[in-house]
């Protein structure tokens, strides 16, 4: 690793993750017209932001950074597949790693790996569906797209939030900062699928003011300090493939997992440019998967 690649990295130990990214909340909810509007103007230069895809085109009409940053499309700039048994990428983004998860664990970067159980909050019988499945890893950068969406219409079973620090997630610290996606403040979405169970795990990063569900709204802040789950299975929450199912106010990381012999990969690579809706698989055995998931099999 480079010198000031690591420098970077251990920079970042001492740093007070969550009290800087609070302040960061605050800071994009600021409606101070001359302040908001120097902020959103400097990020659309620095990143090079599309705001012509934008539903709203003018950077000064957003009533504060988070309206900008968490911005809705403009209708028919992200196309969907008609087939249903595609897969399609729940992220603007690059793609960091995807693959199979090889005895429980999922590739972090050359030479890390970390673990599925750890990913889901230490829950052993939450994790089992997932071992010997796949995985894919999005990045989100400040320029991109930050809801997301549903890479296959699921049935909510389970939320989880996981507690944890705040590293940033970007190449950098994925080769730096062991077990970075386990490591980090998180939460896991675990719906029933066409292709079995699905997992949508949304990580936190320093500066990401909150993480929120369209069902739950705001999951955090406020941040915990154990593991807390909801349970959906007495009132399910279904969400068609392309709904929005979340966002990040401000910009991380989103982990997708299936299980084994769920779906195949297209022909990808990290480092490819993902955009939503994009197929990035397709589901292998369809409704045989689903109907044992349904009827209990891995949970």
């Amino acid at each position: 690793m480079p010198i000031l690649e690591k420098l970077f990295v251990l920079s970042q130990y001492p740093l007070p993750h969550h009290p800087l990214s609070r302040l960061m909340g605050w800071l994009t909810h600021c409606r101070n017209p001359a302040f908001k509007n120097f902020l959103i103007r400097a990020v659309v230069k620095a990143y090079g932001v599309n705001l012509d895809e934008a539903m709203e085109c003018d950077p000064n009409a957003y009533g504060c950074f988070n309206d900008f940053f968490t911005r809705a499309l403009k209708s028919g700039t992200r196309l969907f597949a008609d087939d249903p048994d595609v897969v399609m990428s729940p992220a603007d983004g690059f793609l960091s790693q995807l693959g199979p998860v090889t005895e429980g664990r999922l590739i972090q970067a050359k030479g890390k790996d970390y673990g599925v159980m750890e990913l889901l909050g230490g829950d052993a019988e939450r994790a089992k569906p997932f071992l010997g499945g796949s995985f894919a890893t999005i990045y989100l950068s400040p320029k991109d797209y930050h809801r997301l969406h549903m890479p296959l219409a699921g049935t909510l079973r389970e939320m989880v939030y996981v507690p944890g620090r705040l590293f940033s997630v970007n190449n950098a610290t994925a080769r730096g900062v062991r077990n970075l996606f386990a490591r980090n403040e998180r939460v896991a979405a675990i719906f029933d699928t066409e292709a079995g169970p699905m997992a949508l795990v949304l990580v936190g990063a320093i500066f990401v003011a909150s993480i929120e569900t369209v069902w739950h709204g705001v999951v955090t802040p406020p941040a915990g300090k154990a593991v807390q789950t909801w349970d959906y299975r007495q009132n399910p929450v279904h969400l068609d493939r392309g709904a929005e199912m979340g966002r990040f106010n401000m910009g991380s990381t989103v982990v997708v997992l299936f299980g084994e012999n769920a779906i195949e990969w297209g022909d990808l690579a990290p480092g490819a440019i993902m955009r939503l809706g994009q197929p990035i698989g397709r589901i292998l055995s369809g409704r045989s998967i689903a109907a044992q998931a349904l009827a209990g099999v891995g949970f």
